[in-house]
């Protein structure tokens, strides 16, 4: 069974020897020499080499014929090749000899080829090199001329398009490396154009904005004139008296002239055609700048940047000069350059897409109204011309217009402007003030006299003055009132359109103007005039005849007064009767400084017959009167009745509610008499006349004689009987019981109706006969031993008991 098996494997190993390469035999024999029947292979290994001996022997013999023919016939050929050999060598020969000038032919065609090839190659590469080089050839010419916004978009197509088709030359590499650098610069300098932009601006803003309201202005006139025409046709007429214009010079030379500054030149002398503000700046930087960035992808800085800059100006712009309320001009630049400011922001806004925004511009507009509405309070405050508050009222009423032309909301302006009516409201009546008081100054307190129709006509073209008696009447004639009347008449109405100048173009009806006149009207009559009015009348050397004119002239305005209401309403529009309207308070106005003349005519008055008062020189204890009137008196009693003649003039039916005829003049004669009488008294009576003889009371006697004789003479027509003697009859009464020595039927029928001392004061009586006992006892020192004399200072005593003894029992 062994055997069989190492048989087995003795004959697969011969089989792999056999089949397999000698390469790879040596794993095989090395697995015989592992083995132990290595000689028992070794036989059967040569067995096997005996029986392909064998076969060899047996292929070789069935071959042999065959082999030997080959042999023979290979022979044969030898020869005839050796004579193939010589003919393909000499052909060979020929050939190659014939072949040298193809191949030379040959070379030079492939060189041609290799040149061909490499020319298209060189015109392939150019093809996509040129469109670089031309690319960066306009690149540059862009730069010079700078166009920076298309040369940054043409750096853009050249370094997405034209660079990646180039290919890696070196050229293209130093193009590439300078495309950042190049977009720097082109950042550099559109900011740096756009900062010269803000620059220019910033200085000639005043010029956009003067040229802004210079067309808001000739919109405005353009829109009255429609609106006028408009009325024209339709037939309505309106009154307007006096008006002074309400535009406002704004004439100007061009002050600055700028190259590549975003300001364009425009000629001032083309008023027919005025250019629009946007006319006069290139925005152009501001746009290359905004597109830049925007290809730059820096938008939002660039945005942020623009917006910090304009605040930084608006806050500049917005700061008034310190001395902008002294001129006009001051103002006018200070509103041309928020104008052009905000034009500029607003063609901004229009015409790009988020650089700024509404909310931004209506931001910005917010400071700046808050700011000027406070600088326009502070600096109008010091201004105290009112033509120059009226030129500064037109001069903001157009700044306002204009901005409303560009959307902006001005309502405040407007509610600022009502404020400021007031502050001119108060420096028109300050003015007026001045007027009235220099009219009071110079007035002659004369009638006027008129000598020519011409001359009446105009008076009364200034005064509504009607008396159909003075018409009638032959030239030179007076009017009644002096020349402060029609003067101080017209100041009113220029009052009146002063302060109508002021409400037009402040978007105000008809009613509320109308209302703002009259109360500006009121203030004028009832503070200003009624205060110039009362210092004419209070100052001093104001003489009675003047005090007369005075009452004169008022009464003359007092009866004006309807005019100036119908004035009124002629130029506002605004019917008299209609409901809440204000009416004038001029009728008080005029009656209270008449009344205040008429007190100081009768203050004047008892202030002269004190001077004539203090002339007096009295002999108190003289023995016997004399029987004559003292000089003094004599020259009171002369200069009232000059005075009173003065009276004559004095009207008496000039209006409702006016005095009666004469009226003033017997308030002013019973007014004078009874304080000469009272005057008298206390002068008899005064402390320092310590006694009185019976001599100085019958001189005293004659004085009230003389007084008395004055009032009978009626030196004022109008009293009613003996109405001027109840003056003195205090007086009266008490010298006749002294004169008469009355005094049983004094003490008998006192305290009765019918008494006939009735005027008599038991005080004042007393006090006199205590200084008659004085006197009396001084006199009769040495002769009181006399019989009658110690009878009458008995019966002075008795008396003087008596009295005392009245008095005691009146008081009880």
């Amino acid at each position: 069974m062994a055997s069989a098996e190492i048989a087995a494997e003795h004959e697969r190993i011969l089989r792999e020897i056999e089949s397999t390469d000698t390469n790879c035999i040596g794993p095989t024999l090395r697995s015989v020499y592992d083995g132990q029947e290595h000689g028992l292979f070794m036989e059967k290994l040569e067995g096997r080499i005996r029986n392909h001996d064998r076969e060899i022997e047996k292929m070789c013999n069935h071959h042999f014929q065959g082999f030997v023919d080959s042999i023979t016939e290979l022979l044969k050929v030898r020869g005839e090749a050796q004579k193939l050999k010589g003919q393909v060598t000499e052909t060979n020969q020929k050939l190659q000899n014939d072949g040298k000038e193809l191949l030379t032919s040959m070379n030079e065609l492939r060189q041609c080829r290799v040149q061909q090839r490499n020319i298209a190659t060189t015109i392939d590469k150019l093809t996509h090199c040129l469109p670089v080089l031309e690319m960066y050839s306009k690149l540059q010419e862009q730069m010079r001329a700078k166009r920076y916004y298309p040369a940054l978009r043409t750096l853009e197509q050249l370094e997405e398009s034209c660079l990646p088709q180039a290919g890696s030359y070196r050229f293209c590499t130093i193009m590439a490396e300078n495309i950042p650098r190049l977009r720097t610069h082109i950042r550099d300098v559109s900011m740096s154009d756009l900062k010269d932009f803000l620059e220019s601006i910033r200085k000639h803003s005043d010029k956009i904005g003067e040229t802004a309201m210079k067309q808001a202005q000739v919109q405005i006139a353009r829109d009255n004139a429609v609106t006028s025409q408009q009325r024209s046709a339709s037939g309505r007429r309106i009154r307007k008296e006096g008006y002074g214009s309400t535009e406002v010079d704004r004439t100007g030379n061009n002050p600055f002239s700028e190259q590549d500054s975003g300001i364009l030149d425009v000629d001032d002398e083309q008023e027919e055609e005025v250019p629009g503000a946007h006319d006069l700046v290139d925005f152009s930087p501001v746009y290359r700048c905004l597109h830049i960035y925007t290809v730059l992808g820096a938008r939002d800085t660039f945005e942020n940047y623009y917006r910090k800059q304009r605040r930084k100006q608006a806050r500049l712009v917005l700061q008034p000069h310190s001395n902008m309320h002294e001129t006009l001009e001051g103002y006018r630049r200070y509103f041309n350059q928020i104008v052009g400011f905000f034009v500029v922001e607003d063609h901004i806004l229009h015409t790009t897409q988020g650089l700024v925004n509404r909310a931004y511009v209506e931001e910005l507009w917010e400071l700046a109204l808050s700011k000027t509405i406070a600088a326009l309070r502070t600096h109008s405050s010091y201004c105290t011309d009112p033509d120059l508050v009226l030129d500064l009222k037109n001069l903001i009423v157009l700044f306002a217009d204009t901005l409303q032309g560009y959307g902006f909301p001005v309502n405040q302006l407007f509610d600022m402007l009502l404020e400021m009516r007031d502050q001119y409201g108060e420096i028109l009546l300050k003015k007026w003030s001045q007027s009235f008081r220099q009219i009071l100054d110079q007035d002659n307190y004369s009638p006027i006299p008129v000598v020519s129709p011409e001359e009446y006509q105009r008076i009364t073209g200034q005064f509504p003055f009607q008396d159909p008696e003075l018409d009638k009447m032959p030239f030179p004639k007076k009017l009644p009132f002096s020349e402060f009347v029609p003067k101080v008449y017209s100041q009113l109405k220029e009052f009146i359109y002063a302060c109508l100048k002021y409400s037009e173009d402040l978007h105000l009806s008809s009613t509320e103007i109308d209302d703002m006149i009259r109360k500006s009207t009121n203030l004028l009559l009832t503070r200003t005039l009624s205060h110039c009015l009362q210092y004419a009348i209070k100052k001093k050397n104001v003489g009675l005849a003047e005090l007369v004119q005075i009452i004169i002239n008022t009464t003359h305005l007092e009866q004006s007064c309807h005019y100036l209401e119908e004035f009124i309403s002629n130029i506002t529009n605004v019917p008299p009767d209609t409901i809440n309207a204000t009416k004038l308070y001029g009728t008080s106005t005029f009656k209270d400084a008449r009344h205040a003349a008429e007190e100081e005519i009768y203050t004047n008055l008892n202030q002269k017959i004190d001077q004539f008062l203090q002339l007096a020189d009295y002999d108190w204890t003289a023995a016997q009167g004399g029987g004559q009137a003292s000089d003094y008196l004599s020259d009171l009693i002369a200069f009232l009745c000059s005075t009173f003649a003065v009276f004559t003039h004095l009207p008496g039916n000039a209006i409702e509610h006016a005095t009666l005829p004469g009226k003033v003049a017997q308030t002013a004669c019973m007014s004078a008499c009874k304080h000469l009488s009272t005057s008298l008294l206390q002068l008899l009576l005064e402390a320092d006349v310590r006694q009185v003889s019976m001599g100085a009371l019958q001189q005293f006697n004659v004085d009230v004689k003389e007084c008395e004789r004055f009032a009978r003479a009626g030196p004022v027509p109008g009293f009613q009987g003996d109405t001027l003697l109840l003056a003195f009859i205090d007086l009266r009464q008490l010298l006749d019981l002294f004169t008469q020595w009355d005094w049983s039927t004094y003490l008998a029928d006192y305290g009765r109706p019918t008494c006939k001392y009735l005027r008599v004061n038991p005080h004042t009586a007393l006090a006199l006969l205590e200084k008659m006992k004085d006197t009396s006892r001084k006199n009769n020192m040495f002769a009181q031993f006399r019989k009658n004399e110690r009878d009458k200072q008995k019966l002075i005593d008795t008396v003087v008991k008596q009295l005392r003894n009245l008095i005691a029992s009146n008081q009880a």
